[in-house]
C-alpha cells in the first residue's frame, strides 16, 4: 500500500519506519528541512530503541523516502496519515491548529480518493472537524479515520510491531477495510483490531492514558501514607497488585510521572469534558497529586538537612522515563528548579538526555560526562529516573567521591537494609 505521514514527530517517524518494515511504500513528510535531510542521511533526532536501524534498513530498500513536498507525497498515497503535535493549551485543551492546517492542505491537494487518518492524539469531535475542514477545500471523496496511537517511549518499536490491541474508528466501511488490512501484519497473533465510531476511538485513547496516570498517582497517595505510619509501600504494592481484578503494572510510588502524554492527555480529558459542562473531579486530583509528587524528594531533603543553600545536590537521571531523551513534564525539572531556588547546586547526569537538559537549564547546573563524575563532592545523591545502569552502582567508590553519603531515591530502586549495610543514609519514598 502507498503511504504518506505528515509530521515526523516521535509518532510519525515510528508509524512510518513500521509500517515499511511490513513491506509498504511510505514516504513521511515534514516542513522542517534541515530535519528531512538528517533522516535521509539515515540519522534519527530522537532516541528510540530500535528506530534508527529500521529507518535505515527501510531507506535503503526504498520503501522509506522522507521529503518536505507535502502535495507529491498526498497525490501518490492511498492513505494519509495525520502524525503532528497537539501542544497543551494554556487552559489545558489540546490545540489543534496544526492538525487542522495539515488537513486543509491534504485536501488541496487531493487527485482522488483518500483514506485522511488522525494519528495524533485529539480531543473526542475533531474527525468530524477535519472532515468539514476538508469537505470544504476539495470535490474529490474521502474517509475520515480516527487510529490513536498507543506507544510507550523506550518501546515504541515493540509496541506498534506488537499491539495490544488496534483501535480504528471509521464510520465508512471502505475506509475500516483499508485499515484493518494495513494492520493486520501486526496482529497474527491474536491481538484484537477494533473498529468503532470515531468519537469512541478518540476518546479510548484519552481514557487509557487518564486510568493508567490515576493509577500511578493512587499509588503515590499510599506511598505517602505508608511514610506516615511506618508501612512498607513495597508490601502494600505487592499485595494489591496479586489482585487479578488490578494487576501489577503502574503500582510503583516514585517522583510522578511526566512525558507527553499523561500530562498532557490527563488535562485534555478535563477540559473537553468541562466543554460539555462536566466537572471530572477524579482527573482533577490526579493532575494536583502528580504536581505535588514532584516536589517530594525536596521536601524530604529540607526535613533532612533543615537548608538547602550551599549544598551540592548529585542527580541522576533526567528522562521523564528510561529509554529516551525526552524531557517533556519530566520530574526532575520541577525538582532542579526547587533546588536551585532554595540556593543548592545541582550536578546531573543522564545517559541520554544531556542535551535536552540544557536547552532548559542552561549553565545553572553543572553536566557529568559520568554518572560517578556527578557525585564529585555532593551532599547528597536524588535519584530521579530509574536507568538500569542506576540499579547496581560501585557503592564503595560512591561514598568516596561524596561529600556525605547520603541518597535520596525517587524510584525506590535500592533496598532500605541494603543502603543502610553500605553506610549510606537513606531515604526513599513510601518505605
Amino acid at each position: 500500500m502507498k503511504i504518506a505521514v505528515v509530521g515526523t514527530g516521535y509518532v510519525g517517524l515510528v508509524l512510518g519506519a513500521c509500517l515499511a518494515e511490513s513491506g509498504n511504500d511510505v514516504t513521511c513528510v515534514d516542513k522542517d528541512a534541515a530535519k528531512v535531510r538528517l533522516l535521509r542521511r539515515g540519522k534519527v533526532p530522537i532516541y528510540e530503541p530500535g528506530l534508527e536501524e529500521l529507518v535505515k534498513r527501510n531507506k535503503s530498500e526504498g520503501r522509506l523516502i522522507f521529503t518536505t513536498e507535502l502535495p507529491k507525497a498526498v497525490r501518490s498515497a492511498e492513505v494519509v496519515f495525520i502524525a503532528v503535535g497537539t501542544p497543551q493549551g494554556e487552559d489545558g485543551s489540546a490545540d489543534l491548529r496544526h492538525v487542522m492546517g495539515v488537513a486543509r492542505d491534504v485536501a488541496r491537494a487531493m487527485n482522488g480518493y483518500k483514506v485522511i487518518v488522525n494519528k495524533s492524539t485529539v480531543p473526542v469531535g475533531t474527525a468530524e472537524k477535519v472532515r468539514e475542514v476538508v469537505r470544504r477545500e476539495t470535490t474529490h471523496p474521502f474517509s475520515v479515520v480516527s487510529n490513536p496511537e498507543f506507544l510507550k517511549q523506550g518501546a515504541a518499536v515493540d509496541d506498534f510491531m506488537k499491539p495490544d490491541r488496534v483501535v480504528i474508528g471509521a464510520e465508512d466501511p471502505r475506509a475500516a477495510d483499508v485499515m484493518v488490512k494495513l494492520h493486520k501484519p501486526f496482529t497474527r497473533t491474536g491481538a484484537p483490531i477494533m473498529v468503532m465510531d470515531c468519537a469512541s476511538a478518540e476518546l479510548s485513547k484519552y481514557a487509557s492514558n487518564a486510568f493508567l496516570a490515576t493509577k500511578i498517582s493512587f499509588m503515590n497517595e499510599i506511598a505517602n501514607v505508608c511514610d506516615l505510619f511506618g508501612a512498607d509501600v513495597d508490601r502494600v504494592r505487592q499485595a494489591v497488585g496479586a489482585d487479578r481484578r488490578i494487576g501489577t503494572s503502574f503500582l510503583f510510588p516514585g517522583v510522578g510521572y511526566g512525558g507527553s502524554c499523561f500530562p498532557k492527555d490527563v488535562k485534555a480529558l478535563t477540559r473537553f469534558s468541562a466543554d460539555k459542562k462536566y466537572d471530572f473531579r477524579i482527573l482533577k486530583a490526579v493532575d494536583a497529586v502528580n504536581e505535588s509528587q514532584k516536589r517530594v524528594l525536596v521536601r524530604k531533603m529540607e526535613a533532612h538537612f533543615g537548608s538547602l543553600k550551599g549544598k551540592t545536590i548529585a542527580v541522576w537521571g533526567l528522562a521523564f522515563k528510561p529509554k529516551t531523551d525526552d524531557m517533556r513534564e519530566a520530574p526532575s525539572v520541577p525538582i532542579i528548579e526547587a533546588l536551585l531556588a532554595k540556593g543548592a547546586k545541582v550536578q546531573a547526569y543522564d545517559p541520554e538526555a544531556l542535551k535536552a537538559a540544557k536547552g532548559i537549564f542552561g549553565s545553572r547546573i553543572a553536566y557529568a560526562a559520568k554518572n560517578y563524575d556527578a557525585l564529585k563532592g555532593a551532599d547528597a545523591l536524588a535519584v530521579i529516573t530509574e536507568w538500569q545502569e542506576f540499579r547496581e552502582p560501585d557503592f564503595a567508590r560512591m561514598r568516596k567521591l561524596m561529600r556525605t553519603p547520603i541518597v535520596f531515591d525517587g524510584r525506590n530502586i535500592y533496598q532500605p537494609d541494603q543502603m543502610s549495610a553500605q553506610g549510606f543514609t537513606y531515604f526513599s519514598i513510601g518505605r
